[in-house]
């Protein structure tokens, strides 16, 4: 399987072989545990201080030859004050009470992260790398695209390092989704009232290596940068559909052989 490589300025100046990862079978089914799995890892635990409502001289006094004890007073014997001279106090610790702790408070210690195997986890990355590569996978997301896919940059793209200058060169390429793209839509509900905005997901650019491109790349909207060491199936399906429009640099396409 071969791909065509464009310059800066648009123009495709030669093939590259792909590496097999992109003639893989797509697993949409694999493809959503796994976006799912990477959407759970940002989740952030939910819980109450442990020794909320707990710390308080009350206790339990409902023995009968317990000293100051509540038996026969009349009273609801539940756990009170410590007060001078055998009184009680007001009712403290349990959740019926005032400033009592929760009946059943969130915890901090409930797994919340979706896991998954790493073997199966690889291979919904590597089925979700190949999605890049189908044209009909690409169009269902909405992407508009009328090149050849995947999408290979040369190597001269990690150094450009001006938001305008990526914008120029993929412009060339991906005019129609970078103008897609750049209508913003508004959030619905109480985010709208907020000015809540968001763009549409365009398209990712995958490096090799450090560069200035990580930086300048994500400036344009709807656009991702990443390096291949930070791939996720999130980045390559959001929302847990595969196709997203992809463009990888040579370098990044002998680091993809590795996976």
């Amino acid at each position: 399987m071969k791909a065509a490589v464009y310059s800066a300025d648009g123009k495709a100046v030669r093939e590259v072989q792909l590496p097999p990862q992109f003639s893989a079978e797509v697993r949409q089914d694999l493809i959503s545990r796994a976006a799912i799995s990477d959407q759970t890892k940002h989740y952030q635990p939910k819980g109450n201080y442990p020794e909320a409502g707990m710390e308080t001289s009350a206790r339990y006094r409902g023995r009968k030859e317990d000293f100051g004890s509540g038996k026969n007073r009349g009273i609801a014997i539940r756990p009170r004050e410590v007060l001078p001279k055998g009184r009680l106090g007001r009712v403290k610790r349990i959740p019926s009470a005032v400033k009592g702790r929760r009946a059943h408070p969130p915890k901090v210690n409930k797994i919340i992260v979706e896991k998954m195997n790493k073997k199966e986890y690889r291979a919904a990355l590597i089925s979700a790398i190949a999605a890049t590569a189908s044209k009909e996978a690409v169009q269902s997301r909405g992407h508009k695209v009328s090149v050849p896919l995947p999408i290979v940059l040369d190597n001269s793209f990690e150094s450009l390092s001006k938001t305008k200058e990526v914008f120029k060169a993929l412009s060339q390429i991906i005019g129609q989704d970078l103008q897609r793209a750049s209508k913003r839509k508004l959030r619905v509900g109480v985010r709208k009232r907020k000015g809540g905005k968001t763009y549409p997901v365009s398209a990712l650019i995958v490096v090799s290596k450090d560069s200035p491109l990580l930086k300048a790349g994500r400036n344009i909207p709807g656009i991702s940068t990443a390096k291949v060491s930070e791939l996720s199936v999130e980045l390559l399906a959001p929302g847990a559909k595969a196709g997203r429009l992809a463009a990888y640099t040579e370098s990044a396409l002998s680091e993809i052989a590795k996976l």
